[in-house]
């Protein structure tokens, strides 16, 4: 039985990726004052999450995740987050039309802040200095100042999540995620690609099914989901004392929320069953993920499955692939079929930025769009031939015109990089490269939802 569980007992495990601050008397105030502070979301919303993504363990839904590899203080702006919530919304509906089924949408919003490493320091030019741990932590300029981790920085980071929220609620069901507006939603780079072309033919789908459901009565007033959405926030839960701060009980059933997102995740390097995460998350009721590297070992997932969910509970636990195009074939279907055999209720995502990174020939760290493309086609055939059900995706991208993944119909080059590469850590997909990948991946469902179908009628024939 495992050991009685409080905010506190991932003090006591050996802990990875954590900053190192210079005075634990200042990080102890700023977690009393955080302690103290509103919840950033709801126990009511998180529940909400979990039984949609329930519904994505029967094959009931899709999970579409996706936002900035990590929020800037620096570049924050309402413009900017309006453009990546319009994004989802206009990949949401090429996936729902593709799937014909509801689309979870969750982004990696007003709470992704702190960023793993490889290491915890970096060189450049015979300088040494502590890494760049995300704007929670410290800075990005390369100077000794900037470099040292900030208590400080967490009160900012709660600060610009409550606004971040507090516009994306009014997005989502203040009218702008009306379906009457799909036409609205196209950003101006994106309307002159092909992908915009594409997108404005299926508007003017959605216009007509609109205009016939109208006639027949169904209307905004009779069916809300036709004015508004629901989205939901996640992030990474890598800065532990953060997050504790903002975990609370429930007044309605006395579980134990972390109210700084709805889904929280561990990555792949903090992913060790005794060690200090894997505590924190076991502990809190919100829905969780848990990134999947190509070391993990099939064993040590079912180990991670029963300290994480053991109660089998659907829209729980969602395990998401992150294999590299060159590897998913190989790693991803051993876990597929221990899970499959021990018969644990999960969602399998597919996370096709993470193992496809590279160093482009001028020096920078980019994703090609084909090696994307491939991991997520991969992450479908695999569950083809197990038997399972592929849930979702899970990537990083922006409503912004950067480049910083080549390829796609843009046609991207190492040398175009250069253009708009904004990132401070990890490449993401353009507005217009993550449509074009939501329009492949809706043509998949599609065909996978025909090939279903087609079973069932020749199993009724027979």
């Amino acid at each position: 039985m495992a050991k009685r569980w409080t905010p506190e007992t991932w003090r006591e495990r050996p802990v990875q990726q954590m900053p190192v601050y210079p005075d634990q008397a200042r990080v102890d105030a700023v977690t009393d004052l955080l302690s103290n502070y509103p919840p950033l979301v709801f126990a009511g919303e998180a529940r909400s999450l979990k039984q949609d993504l329930a519904e994505v363990t029967r094959g009931d839904a899709f999970l579409l995740q996706g936002g900035d590899c990590a929020e800037s203080f620096a570049e924050f702006h309402p413009d900017k987050i309006r453009d990546t919530f319009r994004v989802m919304l206009q990949m949401a509906v090429a996936l729902t039309f593709g799937s014909a089924t509801p689309v979870v949408k969750v982004g990696r919003v007003a709470g992704q802040f702190a960023k793993p490493r490889s290491a915890p320091t970096e060189t450049v030019d015979g300088v040494e200095l502590p890494s760049y741990r995300g704007d929670i932590v410290n800075g990005f300029d390369f100077d000794e100042a900037s470099r040292v981790p900030d208590p400080e920085r967490m009160v900012r980071a709660y600060n610009q999540a409550a606004s971040t929220l507090n516009l994306l609620r009014a997005f989502s069901q203040g009218g702008y995620a009306d379906l009457h507006k799909v036409h609205q939603w196209t950003l101006g780079f994106v309307s002159r690609s092909a992908q915009g072309k594409r997108y404005e033919d299926l508007a003017n789908r959605i216009d007509e099914a609109l205009e016939f459901m109208a006639a027949c009565g169904i209307t905004a007033d009779s069916i809300p989901q036709i004015s508004e959405t629901n989205f939901y926030t996640s992030h990474e839960a890598l800065l532990l004392p953060y997050e504790q701060a903002l975990t609370r009980v429930d007044s309605t059933t006395g579980d134990w929320y972390d109210v700084s997102a709805h889904f929280l995740w561990i990555g792949d390097r903090t992913r060790q069953p005794d060690g200090a995460h894997v505590e924190f998350l076991r502990g809190v009721n919100n829905p969780i993920g848990l990134k999947c590297g190509p070391s993990l070992d099939p064993d040590e997932l079912v180990r991670l499955i029963d300290l994480l969910n053991p109660e089998d509970e659907p829209g729980r636990l969602t395990l998401i692939a992150r294999m590299g195009a060159d590897k998913v074939g190989d790693h991803l279907a051993p876990l597929l079929r221990r899970v499959k055999q021990e018969g644990r209720t999960v969602v399998w995502a597919c996370d096709p930025m993470h193992g496809n990174t590279v160093k482009s020939s001028n020096g920078y760290k980019t994703r090609p769009f084909e090696r994307i493309l491939s991991e997520v086609r991969s992450f479908f055939d695999v569950h083809d031939a197990e038997g399972t059900q592929p849930g979702g995706v899970h990537f990083e991208m922006t409503g912004e015109e950067v480049t910083e993944c080549t390829g796609g119909a843009q046609a991207i080059t190492d040398d175009g990089l250069s253009d708009r590469y904004h990132t401070a850590c990890d490449p993401r997909l353009n507005a217009s490269q993550a449509l074009e990948l939501a329009f492949l991946i809706a043509e998949k469902l599609k065909e996978d939802r025909a090939d279903r179908n087609r079973a069932r009628r020749i199993a009724a024939a027979e």
